[in-house]
């Protein structure tokens, strides 16, 4: 039990995208999150989130949960309190803050972890026309991971369009459940040809037993199938990887036990997120420390940031400055 209570205070933030983003379930023109301050004895904590309509999950639904939440709450004590999702994890990565802010620590040194470096980071090309998709390709060339939004009829000329664009960059596919175990099995063959490394979550989750015995050529990882590590036993002859995002664990403090508990079960490991600032990508950069993909680009879409935002260059995303977070 505090001494005195924390102070919480939780509001919803709009930052406007350097263009309309679009994925196979709609397009967005601005991050949509919600920022959560708790203060103690000064010291002040900061977190976010990103609410997901697929996870039946709003920003009303979300900030209800968290203004609902006791002034003497622990980081233990919330997991008791709150679900894994959005709401937890703007909280719990708020109060790891705090402790960081009062301890005049950082948190990778608070949760015993090494010193983190920066980690290469894919670049997301927006679902749009073959014409379009190349283009954005051919600019972004440069880049060494390069992800695509696919999961609809006419995938394989988008894909053939992004080759083109960028010949030399890594791709990561992310069907977005819109395919088929018949799908994934015709199409890989060619994603292999166009040095496809990983797809992404490609039939929707409540249909992935038919992943079970099924030949995998082109690596696959789970992404709305997993969640934490409840669901981890699940994906067990299935996935091949699967994407940790804060916003699905509920906070670094289980995305952390998930790449633990994942990693020995024999995984390979995504860190990825939802299109947020980076506020949102700064606790995720110390779960991505040696993974096999990290996926944190939201703040790269954005046409404005938090201050002082995370560095991105050739290294890829570094970690934060303990002025955003940490």
């Amino acid at each position: 039990m505090r001494e005195t209570p924390l102070e919480i205070e939780a509001k919803s933030e709009q930052f406007a995208l350097a263009q309309p983003f679009t994925i196979s379930r709609g397009t967005k023109v601005a991050a949509e999150v919600v920022t959560v301050s708790i203060r103690e004895g000064g010291a002040e904590g900061r977190g976010e989130c990103v609410p997901y309509a697929r996870y039946g999950e709003s920003v009303m639904s979300v900030l209800d949960q968290i203004r609902a939440l006791p002034g003497e709450l622990t980081r233990e004590g919330l997991y008791r309190l709150l679900p894994a999702g959005a709401a937890r994890n703007a909280v719990d990565c708020a109060l790891w803050d705090l402790e960081a802010k009062r301890r005049g620590e950082r948190v990778w040194a608070l949760a015993a972890l090494p010193q983190p470096g920066p980690e290469i980071c894919a670049y997301t090309l927006s679902l749009g026309e073959p014409e379009a998709m190349e283009l954005a390709a051919r600019e972004n060339a440069h880049r060494p991971l390069l992800k695509i939004k696919l999961g609809t009829p006419d995938d394989m000329p988008r894909l053939e369009a992004v080759r083109r664009g960028a010949p030399r960059s890594r791709l990561i596919v992310d069907a977005n459940e819109g395919w088929s175990a018949e799908i994934y099995t015709d199409l890989a063959p060619y994603l292999l040809r166009l040095g496809v490394a990983l797809v992404e979550q490609p039939m929707p989750a409540d249909e992935d037993d038919a992943l079970i015995g099924l030949i995998k050529p082109v690596p696959v990882c789970a992404d709305e199938s997993c969640h934490d590590r409840d669901s981890l036993a699940a994906m067990k002859g299935k996935y091949d990887l699967i994407n940790i995002k804060l916003d699905k664990t509920g906070g670094l403090t289980e995305a952390l036990a998930l790449k633990r508990a994942a990693m020995a079960e024999g995984f390979g490991i995504m860190v990825g997120c939802m299109v947020g600032t980076s506020l949102g990508m700064a606790p995720a950069v110390l779960v991505a420390q040696g993974v096999g993909f990290t996926d944190l680009d939201g703040p790269l879409l954005l046409a404005e940031d938090r201050t002082p935002p995370l560095a991105y260059d050739g290294l890829g995303v570094h970690p934060s400055q303990p002025a955003l977070w940490g």
